[in-house]
């Protein structure tokens, strides 16, 4: 993916493929108002799965469920069923699950994590919990297949989404990561009583981090609380995203995305060497270069904010 597709992300990429106009969880249930887990199992154990279509959110787990029970091999089954998937969130057992930011960045780990964690509520033992660790944790699919066969299988419309969610959230989050090792190299930080993870936001984007908080609430309405979830987080690193994209020279923008870049691809390749390694029950890894981190957890400032 080129940096135009990034900028052209205001597109309807997921339109009929996902809801983005479905009102958030919160909104929409209370815990008081809601189905257990179990209920809505004994609910939908009922109800006939189209052989093709949209899913809704409890046809998706109960499809899943079912593909299982047949001993269908498990990640084409939830390949399967996230390409049919239409719901953008969910309330499960007052878990919130956030599939989709501003209706065009497709977190497709997050839903996954939401199916696999059905299976293994309902069908225990049915996915190797190597396998299920691996992908969710490292990124790595069982069958070794590569990103083409994996937009082949969700969908382009969807793929697309997920290309937004990888270059709008993860590279940005990278590239964060990038100048906050840059300011603890250069021992900048002593100097300012600021943590390096706070002056990246001003050192990436030309504004403190406070201030880019302002123009976010005056632009979207929305705030960072001081514990703030990780959606939240997201979707402000993907308002950032925008913003850079917005506002800094195109030179910048493409020098600052070609290092995002380079240092994601070799934590990734620090976190396949990782995962081997584990699987391979060894007894001491030796990995060059930055420690291998699970991406999906963003760099944050630590004094102002905390995952849920």
């Amino acid at each position: 993916m080129d940096q135009t597709d990034h900028a052209a992300r205001s597109e309807p990429s997921v339109d009929d493929v996902l809801e983005p106009d479905e009102p958030d969880v919160e909104e929409r249930a209370r815990p008081t108002d809601l189905e257990t887990e179990a209920e809505r199992r004994r609910r939908r154990s009922g109800r006939e799965i189209p052989e093709e279509g949209p899913l809704d959110a409890e046809l998706g787990v109960e499809a899943f469920l079912r593909a299982l029970e047949r001993h269908e091999p498990w990640y084409p089954a939830l390949l399967s069923v996230i390409a049919r998937w239409t719901a953008p969130s969910e309330l499960v057992d007052d878990v919130a699950y956030h599939y989709l930011i501003e209706g065009e960045a497709f977190d497709w780990l997050r839903l996954a994590q939401r199916l696999i964690e059905s299976a293994e509520r309902w069908l225990p033992g049915s996915i190797p919990a190597d396998e299920r660790e691996a992908l969710l944790f490292f990124g790595m699919a069982p069958d070794g297949s590569d990103e083409e066969a994996f937009g082949g299988a969700i969908g382009p419309q969807k793929h697309r989404a997920h290309l937004n969610f990888q270059y709008g959230v993860v590279v940005e989050e990278v590239l964060l990561l990038s100048a906050e090792q840059e300011l603890l190299k250069a021992g900048t930080t002593t100097s300012t009583g600021r943590t390096a993870d706070v002056q990246a936001y001003e050192r990436v984007y030309g504004k403190p981090f406070d201030e880019l908080v302002a123009l976010y609430r005056a632009e979207t309405g929305e705030d960072l609380a001081e514990h703030s979830s990780l959606t939240e987080f997201q979707r402000f690193t993907y308002w950032c995203s925008k913003y850079r994209f917005r506002m800094a020279e195109p030179a910048r923008v493409a020098s600052d995305t070609r290092k995002a870049l380079a240092l994601l691809s070799q934590l990734d390749a620090n976190r396949r060497r990782l995962a081997r390694a584990l699987a391979a029950d060894e007894n001491y890894i030796d990995i060059e270069g930055p420690t291998p981190v699970r991406l999906r957890q963003p760099p944050r400032p630590r004094a102002r904010m905390m995952r849920r």
